[in-house]
């Protein structure tokens, strides 16, 4: 008989949210429809450069190989030094995949973790990290202070700088702290460093950088996604970057399963990370739409925490409020969609994350909508 695995994973959150009859049909119902701010889903073109890639890589009837086109890596290995500072990578060091989630979610199968390891991941936190830990029955842990595991020693532990949901920054120095100690203790760090270029206070940086990684990548990942930057979340564009031995064991594991970055979008890969114009002007736009709702929100009655990168707003009425999912049926009731904090987490109980993704009139349209509740 066929134990399924679904019985080890967690519910799909999102199910809750826009199942039917849920809080999704009740903002649909608005009569001037629906501003749905939940996911972080880019609306606007994908930019001319991937497109035009694309189409010069359209007659590709070979196989893709998984470890990727060397332009495809050295467009990674200059963007990381030219946006970033990151020196010392070379393309043996990065491995194109088929998305982050999917990365994100298989890690602990691809590098071997099992039931007796152990898998740590932020108190408020991307999802995927716990899915990934179920997936193979290993043992977890939510914690945001490294001194709170005690004697235990993770297999992984991951990091999540600019953070989903929070948009909470880590400070170079304390990178830095991680680093050191899960090198001293023999644990794979992972850092999702998917929003990384949506920073929009603070300078965010990678765990590669020298001055975290003290010029060696020894023991540490860094994973990032063209999805948000560059508005290729249907390309399926992302990679990972960092120790070549990690690096080499996940593709020698990929190659047996045929994971492979389809061939014409490692060419698009290539040409929008060699692009920067198309991500700065989609910054503006974002900066633009988060100014908007930021201040619809707050004259609303709302705290924004953290979120001084990704693309969200981590907003809440304090822990004597209501909560989170009161707070998602009082702005559906206005057509607006936003994500419990709970989805992320137990201390997101009291907040709801809002995406700033939307066209400017839906942003605009929301923020008119906000202002009935001030």
């Amino acid at each position: 008989m066929i134990v399924p695995v679904s019985a080890r994973l967690p519910d799909f959150p999102w199910d809750k949210l826009a199942g039917p009859g849920g809080y999704a049909d009740a903002a649909r119902a608005h009569p001037d429809g629906i501003v749905d701010l939940s996911v972080g889903t880019p609306v606007d073109p994908t930019p001319e450069v991937a497109q035009a890639a694309l189409r010069a890589a359209a007659d590709s009837p070979g196989y893709p190989t998984t470890i990727g086109l060397p332009e495809a890596r050295q467009a990674v290995v200059d963007w990381f030094a030219r946006y970033h500072g990151v020196t010392g990578l070379d393309i043996d060091q990065v491995l194109p995949v088929i998305g982050s989630k999917e990365l994100i979610a298989s890690l602990p199968l691809h590098l071997g973790i099992g039931p007796d390891d152990l898998v740590v991941y932020p108190e408020l936190a991307y999802p995927t990290y716990e899915v990934g830990a179920a997936l193979v029955g290993a043992r977890t842990r939510v914690s945001d202070s490294l001194t709170a595991l005690g004697p235990e020693t993770p297999r992984l532990l991951w990091i999540n700088s600019p953070s989903n949901p929070t948009g909470r920054v880590l400070p170079k120095e304390h990178l830095k702290k991680v680093v050191d100690w899960c090198r001293e203790r023999g644990v794979l760090l992972v850092s999702d460093e998917c929003y990384i270029e949506c920073s929009w206070d603070t300078a965010s940086y990678s765990v590669l950088h020298p001055d975290v990684c003290g010029g060696s990548h020894e023991g540490i990942l860094a994973v990032h996604s063209l999805s948000k930057r560059s508005n290729l979340a249907g390309y399926r564009c992302a990679f990972v970057a960092g120790d070549r031995s990690v690096v080499a064991e996940l593709l020698a594991v990929r190659k047996n399963l045929g994971l492979q970055m389809p061939g014409p979008q490692q060419r698009v890969l290539a040409a929008v990370l060699a692009d920067d114009r198309h991500s700065e002007e989609q910054h503006q736009r974002y900066a633009a739409r988060r100014a908007t709702l930021r201040s619809a929100l707050e004259a609303a009655g709302f705290t924004i925490d953290h979120s001084e990168a990704s693309l969200y707003l981590w907003a809440t009425r304090g822990p004597d409020g209501p909560d989170c999912w009161a707070t998602v049926a009082e702005l559906a009731e206005l057509g607006i969609l936003v994500a419990p904090g709970s989805f992320y987490g137990a201390a997101g109980s009291h907040h709801v994350r809002v995406a700033f993704t939307a066209t400017d009139e839906r942003i605009a349209a929301a923020a008119s909508r906000l202002a009935a509740l001030a």
